[in-house]
C-alpha cells in the first residue's frame, strides 16, 4: 500500500490539473476556490486513513487527533471508510458531529448565534466535489497499488 506521503503527494501533484479542467470548462472563480480549499483540506485532513490511529493524517490534527480516536475503533481500516460514496460521508458527519457539539456548547454557555449566511448550492456542490475527488483519488490509488502488487505475485 502506498504511505500516507505518497498519497498526499498524489492528491497535490493532480491538483493543478483539476483546477486548471475548472477553469477552462467555465467554473466560477468562487467555486473553483472552495473546491480547491476542500480538496486540499481533506488530502491532509479527511484522508480514508483517519481510520488508523497512528497514520500520517491522523498526527496532522495534533492535540486533536484524539478526537478521531472512536472513529478508527468503529471503522476497521479498508471498511466502510475506504467507500467511494459512504467514506467522505461518515468522515464530514462525525466532524460535523463534533462541529455541532462544540457550537451547541458555545451557544448555550456564552451566547454564541450562527453568524454565517447558508451556503448556496453551487457552494456545497463545490465543496463536497473537493471533498469527494480527494477521496477517489487516495481509493483509486490504494486499488491500483494493491491490483499491481496481486500481478507481481
Amino acid at each position: 500500500m502506498p504511505k500516507g506521503r505518497v498519497h498526499l503527494a498524489f492528491e497535490l501533484t493532480t491538483l493543478p490539473l483539476w483546477s486548471l479542467g475548472g477553469a477552462v470548462a467555465g467554473v466560477p472563480w468562487e467555486e473553483l476556490v472552495i473546491f480547491t480549499l476542500s480538496y486540499v483540506g481533506t488530502s491532509l485532513f479527511l484522508s480514508p486513513d483517519l481510520d488508523l490511529p497512528h497514520s500520517d493524517v491522523t498526527r496532522r490534527w495534533l492535540f486533536l487527533r484524539y478526537l478521531w480516536y472512536p472513529y478508527s475503533r468503529i471503522f476497521r481500516h479498508r471498511g466502510l471508510s475506504h467507500s467511494l460514496l459512504f467514506g467522505p460521508l461518515t468522515r464530514l458527519l462525525y466532524l460535523g458531529a463534533w462541529a455541532a457539539l462544540c457550537w451547541a456548547v458555545a451557544h448555550l454557555s456564552f451566547g454564541v448565534r450562527w453568524g454565517w449566511p447558508p451556503p448556496t448550492l453551487p457552494q456545497v456542490g463545490a465543496f463536497l466535489g473537493g471533498v469527494y475527488w480527494a477521496n477517489f483519488l487516495h481509493v483509486f490509488l490504494d486499488r491500483v497499488v494493491s491490483s499491481w502488487v496481486r500481478l507481481r505475485g
